[in-house]
């Protein structure tokens, strides 16, 4: 897999999360807890945010991508 693809799958992760959190934000402050769209967006959100940690450690497991160490 090309080194800017894997790029732009992690960024595109990270723009639908946080799209979900403001979606969340939004929701809380327009419906007032009448609806559980607030609760799906960040129900969403957080599975997103497990599905990317996943995703890479499964990468670097493969060896799609490598961790850089630290000293």
């Amino acid at each position: 897999m090309n080194d800017s693809l894997k790029t732009l799958l992690v960024i595109a992760f990270l723009i639908v999360i946080l799209w979900n959190l403001g979606a969340g934000l939004y929701y809380m402050l327009v419906d007032k807890g009448e609806s559980k769209r607030t609760v799906n967006a960040l129900t969403r959100r957080i599975a997103l945010s497990v599905a990317l940690i996943l995703l890479v450690v499964l990468a670097n497991y493969m060896g799609w991508i490598k961790f850089h160490g630290g000293p």
